[in-house]
C-alpha cells in the first residue's frame, strides 16, 4: 500500500463553503468570516481558496494572531502589511499615512514623514485606521486574511471593524476564528453586519459526516475506497474533525486498516503524533519538542538552542521535521506546528522533567531578547516551576499591556497570577490592587468583576487592600446595568475598611457623591460632596487632589452649582506624570459631560477636547468611551446629525455592557428615530435609556428618555400615554431633586398636560421649575422654562407669540438647532392662525431646516400644514430630477417599506395621502429593480 499522504490532495466536504467563499471574495468590496472549532478545516479552506484561479488577480496579505502574543496593538494587520513596500511603488499617499512609519519600518522609504501627533486619542487612532485603509487602497485588488482572530488584541479587532465597516472598493477581508475562544464569544468585539454595498458571508464549518470521512480517508490513503465499517469507526473516534482524521491516518502503515487502541480522540491524536515522532532522528525529535514547548513560530537558531542541537546539525534536523510533516514553515524563516492540536499533542508526549528542562532552556534563550518577550518569559517560568520568575515576568507583561492600552490582556494576566496559591500576602495585596485599578480604567466589566468578588473572600488580603479592591469593585458595578444599588453598598463598606487610607476612602466618598445614578435624593449626595470638598482644600498630594477633583467638579457642575465654572482654573492643562494625566483626563471629561447635561455647551466642547487629548497614552479606555458618548449627545443638541446615527450605533455595539455609554447612545438613537418618524426603533432604543429601571439608570439620561417617550406618544396620538410617561419622569425628577436636569422633560410634560386638559398641572410644573432653578447655573433648564411658559400660554389659549420668540432666541443662543426649528414651527403656526400671510412661507422654510437636520417626520408635518393652508410652497432648494436615483421623499418611503410598514402607516408617518404613498411605493420598487414588497424585504 502506498504510504499515506500527509493530507488530502482534494478538498472534501467543503465544496459549498468554498463556492460561497469564492463568490464573496471576488465581489469586492467584501467581507467573509469563517468560524469553527479547532481542527475543523478553516485554514485548509483558506489555503484551497488561495490556490483557485479566480483569486490569482488579488494581492494576498496574511496576518496570524498568536496565543502567546506580546502586547502590541494592531499586530496581525501590521504584520500582513510589512511586505507590501514594492507594491506601493510611486503611489501618491497622503500625509496621514506617515503615522505608519514607526510601526512599519519596512515601508519607511515608501511612506511620508509622520504628521504631528494629534492630541485627541480618537483622532490619533482614526489617523492610523485611515492610514491603513489608504495603504490598502493603493495596492490594487487585495485579499486581507487574518487567521485565528480569537487570539487578536483589542486594537486589531477595532482596526478590522473599521476596515470592514467601510472597506475600500479593492478590498476583501477574510477572517477565521474559534467563537468559543473569542472574548465574550464575539470575535470582533461587537456584533458585525456588512454595510450596504459590501458583499458578506459568515461560514460556520462543522465536523464531517460519515460519508465525508470515508472520502477524506480514501483520498489521504490514495485508494478508491475504504470499508464502510472502517469509515464509521474512524468517524466515531475522530468526531469528524478533519485534522484529527488526517493525523490518525498518518499512523496507518498496514493494509489491515487497524486503528490505534480504543481510546478517546485527544489521546488518539497524541499517540498518532508519537508514532510520527518516533520516525525522526534524535535531533529531529529535539527540534520538534522545542517547537512544541516554545508554542509560537521560531527561528532555526532558537529551536536549536532550546532543543540542545548543535548548530551544524540543526539545519538537517529541522529539514527532517519539515519533510516528515511534523513541522511547517508558518511564516518566513519561522517554523512551528500546522495546528495547535498537533503542537499540544507533541507537548503531551513529553515527560514532566523533559518539559521542565525545555522550558528552562527557553527561558535562558529568551532572557536577553530585545524587546523582552515578557508574555513568553512568564509562560515558560510558570511551566518550568519557577514561580518567582513567573510572578516577576507575568507582572511585567501585565504592566506593559496596561501601558500600551491593552487592558483586557492585563486583566487576564493579573487574574492568572492571583490564582497562584503560593503568593505571599503582600503579593496578593499588590496584584489585587493593580487588577482593580486596570479594571476600573478599562471597559471589560464582567470577568474582572468575578475575580474581584472572589478576592474579597481571600483571607490573605489585608484590610486596607480589601477596602481598595471593594472600592474598585464598586466602581465597576456602578457602570453596569442592574448593579448600581449593589455598587453603593460596596462603596459604603469600602469607606469603613479604608479608615487607614483616608485618601482612598475619599475616592469612594467622591463616587458616592456623584448624583448621576438612581433616585437617591441630591441632599444625600451633597453630604458626601461637602466631606470631599473639605478634604480637597487641605490635602497637599496632587495625585490625591486631582483624583478627587475629577469627580467633584463634574458632580457640582451637573447640579447647577454656580461656583464651579470659576474653579475650573484650578485644573492644570496637563502633567508629565502619567497618573496625574489620568486624573486630569477624567476631570475634564467629567466636566464636559456635566456641562453638556446643564447646557454649558461651549465649556463642554472645550473640556472634552482637553480630556480626550489627555487620554492619549494614559491607558484609560473607559474615560475615552464616556467622552465619546458625551460627544454624540453634544452633537444631538447642536444638530450635527450627519453621521450621528452611524457613530451612535457603533458606540452602542462596542460598549453595550457599559451603562453610562450604552444608555446615552440608546437615548440619542431613540431621539433620532423619533425625528425620522421611525416609531418602533424609537420605542426600542428609548426603552434602553434607563426608563425601565430608574434605580439602576443614569438619571439625567433616563429623564431625557421619559421626555422622548412622552413626545413619541404625543406624535402617535396617544395622549394618555404621553402624560403617563411625563408623570413617571417627573416622579423621578422630584425624588432626585435636581431641577437642572429638567431641560427636555419639562416642555414635553407641559405640552402633554395642556393637550389633555391638565392645564393646572402644567402651570404647577412651571412654577415648580421656576423655583427649582432660580439659583442654579443651568442654561438648558432656563431655556426649558421659557419654552414651558410659552407652551402653557398656548394651552391657556393666550397670545404666546412673544414668549415663543423669546424662547427661540434663548435656544439659538445655546445652539439648540432642533429645538429652535420646533419653536419656529410653532411661531409660524401662531402666525397662520392669526392670518399672517408670511406664515406659510415660514413653514416651508422650517421644513427645509428639518430636512437639513434629517428630521424627515417633522419636515413632512410642516409641508402637510402648508398643503392644508391651500398654498403650494416649493422647497427653497428647488425641485430637481433624480432619474433612477431615489428622491429624498422616496428614500423616506423606502426606509419605511424596509421596516415592513403598510401604505397607511407610511401615510401617517409622512403626512401623505394613501394614493400619494402608493405612487411613491411604485417608483421605489421600480428604481430598486424589485417587483414586490416581499422581494424588498428578502
Amino acid at each position: 500500500m502506498t504510504p499515506p499522504r500527509t493530507s488530502s490532495p482534494v478538498l472534501v466536504g467543503r465544496e459549498q463553503e468554498l463556492a460561497a467563499l469564492l463568490g464573496v471574495v471576488t465581489a469586492q468590496p467584501s467581507v467573509a468570516l469563517v468560524e469553527g472549532e479547532a481542527g475543523v478545516g478553516k485554514s485548509r479552506l483558506v489555503r484551497e481558496l488561495l490556490h483557485r484561479p479566480e483569486v490569482a488577480a488579488l494581492r494576498v496579505l496574511t496576518g496570524f494572531c498568536q496565543p502567546l502574543r506580546e502586547p502590541f496593538p494592531y499586530g496581525a494587520v501590521l504584520d500582513a502589511l510589512r511586505t507590501v513596500g514594492g507594491a506601493l511603488g510611486r503611489a501618491a499617499l497622503s500625509p496621514v499615512t506617515g503615522v505608519l512609519r514607526p510601526l512599519l519600518p519596512e515601508l519607511a522609504d515608501r511612506l511620508p514623514e509622520p504628521p504631528p501627533r494629534p492630541e485627541d486619542p480618537r483622532q490619533e487612532r482614526h489617523h492610523l485606521f485611515r492610514a491603513v485603509r489608504e495603504v490598502v487602497a493603493a495596492l490594487g485588488p487585495v485579499l486581507l486574511v487574518v487567521e485565528d482572530l480569537h487570539w487578536a488584541d483589542d486594537g486589531c479587532r477595532h482596526l478590522l471593524r473599521f476596515l470592514m465597516a467601510d472597506p475600500p472598493a479593492n478590498l476583501t477581508v477574510l477572517v477565521t476564528y474559534r467563537r468559543e475562544d473569542a472574548p465574550g464569544g464575539i470575535p470582533l468585539g461587537s456584533a458585525y453586519r456588512p454595510p450596504a454595498g459590501v458583499a458578506g458571508a459568515v461560514l460556520e464549518l462543522g465536523p464531517l459526516d460519515v460519508a465525508q470521512v470515508h472520502d477524506l480517508a480514501a483520498a489521504i490513503l490514495d485508494v478508491d475506497g475504504v470499508p464502510a465499517e472502517f469509515a464509521a469507526r474512524l468517524h466515531e473516534r475522530t468526531a469528524g474533525i478533519p485534522f484529527v482524521v488526517e493525523e490518525m491516518l498518518r499512523s496507518l502503515r498496514d493494509p489491515d486498516w487497524r486503528l490505534l487502541d480504543e481510546v478517546e480522540v485527544p489521546a488518539l491524536l497524541r499517540d498518532a503524533m508519537a508514532e510520527r515522532l518516533d520516525r525522526l532522528p534524535t535531533t529531529g525529535r529535539r527540534i520538534a519538542h522545542a517547537a512544541a514547548v516554545l508554542g509560537v513560530p521560531a527561528s532555526e537558531e532558537l529551536l536549536a538552542e532550546v532543543g540542545a542541537v548543535e548548530p551544524d546539525r540543526a539545519r538537517a534536523a529541522l529539514t527532517h521535521a519539515l519533510h516528515s510533516g511534523v513541522l511547517h514553515e508558518t511564516e518566513e524563516a519561522r517554523y512551528g506546528y500546522r495546528h495547535s492540536l498537533a503542537q499540544q499533542a507533541v507537548y503531551d508526549t513529553l515527560t514532566g522533567p523533559d518539559r521542565q528542562r525545555l522550558h528552562l532552556r527557553a527561558l535562558a534563550a529568551l532572557e536577553n531578547a530585545v524587546p523582552r518577550p515578557f508574555m513568553q518569559l512568564a509562560e515558560h517560568s510558570l511551566r518550568a516551576g519557577r514561580l518567582a520568575d513567573w510572578l516577576r515576568h507575568g507582572e511585567a507583561a501585565a504592566d506593559r499591556a496596561r501601558e500600551v492600552g491593552d487592558s483586557s490582556t492585563a486583566i487576564r494576566l493579573f487574574q492568572r497570577l492571583l490564582d497562584e496559591a503560593t503568593l505571599t500576602p503582600s503579593d496578593v495585596d499588590r496584584l489585587a490592587v493593580k487588577l482593580g485599578q486596570v479594571a476600573r480604567g478599562g471597559v471589560d466589566q464582567h470577568d474582572p468583576r468575578t475575580t474581584l468578588e472572589w478576592l474579597l473572600n481571600d483571607r490573605r488580603l489585608s484590610r486596607g487592600a480589601r477596602g481598595e479592591v471593594r472600592m474598585n469593585l464598586g466602581f465597576l458595578l456602578i457602570r453596569q446595568f442592574d448593579s448600581t444599588v449593589q455598587a453603593r453598598i460596596q462603596l459604603d463598606q469600602a469607606v469603613e475598611e479604608l479608615t487607614d487610607r483616608p485618601d482612598l476612602a475619599m475616592q469612594a466618598r467622591a463616587v458616592l457623591g456623584q448624583p448621576f445614578i438612581g433616585s437617591t435624593p441630591v441632599a444625600e449626595h451633597l453630604r458626601w460632596m461637602r466631606l470631599v470638598d473639605a478634604y480637597v482644600e487641605q490635602v497637599e498630594d496632587p495625585d490625591v487632589r486631582y483624583s478627587l477633583m475629577a469627580n467633584e467638579l463634574g458632580s457640582r457642575l451637573s447640579i447647577g452649582d454656580v461656583s464651579v465654572v470659576a474653579e475650573l482654573d484650578r485644573l492644570p492643562a496637563t502633567s508629565p506624570d502619567v497618573a496625574l494625566r489620568r486624573h486630569l483626563a477624567r476631570a475634564y471629561c467629567n466636566v464636559a459631560d456635566a456641562g453638556m447635561l446643564v447646557g454649558h455647551f461651549e465649556l463642554a466642547r472645550d473640556s472634552l477636547a482637553r480630556g480626550l487629548r489627555l487620554t492619549v497614552g494614559a491607558g484609560v479606555p473607559f474615560t475615552a468611551s464616556t467622552g465619546q458618548s458625551t460627544q454624540i449627545h453634544l452633537d444631538w443638541h447642536s444638530g450635527n446629525w450627519g453621521s450621528l446615527a452611524a457613530r451612535s450605533t457603533r458606540l452602542l455595539e462596542e460598549y453595550r455592557e457599559l451603562l453610562p455609554v450604552a444608555s446615552e447612545a440608546s437615548l440619542v438613537l431613540g431621539c433620532l428615530a423619533l425625528a425620522r418618524g421611525d416609531w418602533e426603533a424609537a420605542e426600542r432604543f428609548l426603552a434602553d435609556s434607563g426608563v425601565r429601571s430608574v434605580e439602576n439608570a443614569i438619571t439625567p439620561v433616563a429623564l431625557s428618555g421619559f421626555a422622548a417617550l412622552s413626545r413619541l406618544a404625543f406624535e402617535r396620538g396617544n395622549l394618555p400615554r404621553a402624560c403617563a410617561e411625563a408623570d413617571r419622569g417627573l416622579d423621578l425628577l422630584r425624588r432626585k431633586g435636581v431641577w437642572a436636569w429638567a431641560g427636555e422633560l419639562a416642555p414635553a410634560a407641559v405640552e402633554a398636560y395642556c393637550a389633555t386638559g391638565r392645564v393646572a398641572d402644567a402651570a404647577a410644573l412651571v412654577e415648580e421649575l421656576t423655583a427649582g432653578i432660580a439659583d442654579l447655573d443651568a442654561p438648558l433648564a432656563h431655556v426649558a422654562l421659557k419654552i414651558s411658559r410659552a407652551l402653557l400660554a398656548l394651552g391657556r389659549e393666550e397670545d404666546a407669540g412673544y414668549l415663543l420668540r423669546d424662547a427661540r432666541r434663548a435656544a439659538d443662543a445655546l445652539g439648540l438647532a432642533y429645538q429652535s426649528a420646533l419653536l419656529s414651527e410653532r411661531i409660524a403656526l401662531c402666525g397662520l392662525e392669526g392670518g399672517d400671510d408670511a406664515a406659510v412661507a415660514a413653514l416651508g422654510e422650517v421644513a427645509d431646516r428639518f430636512d437639513a437636520l434629517g428630521a424627515s417626520r417633522d419636515a413632512a408635518r410642516c409641508r402637510h400644514l402648508v398643503r392644508g393652508a391651500g398654498v403650494a410652497t416649493p422647497s427653497r432648494r428647488g425641485r430637481r430630477g433624480y432619474g433612477n436615483a431615489l428622491s429624498p421623499r422616496e428614500q423616506d418611503v423606502a426606509r419605511l417599506l424596509a421596516q415592513g410598514r403598510t401604505n397607511r402607516e407610511i401615510a401617517d408617518v409622512l403626512f401623505l395621502s394613501p394614493r400619494t404613498v402608493e405612487q411613491h411605493v411604485a417608483r421605489v420598487l421600480r428604481k430598486l429593480n424589485v417587483t414586490s414588497r416581499s422581494e424588498l424585504l428578502a
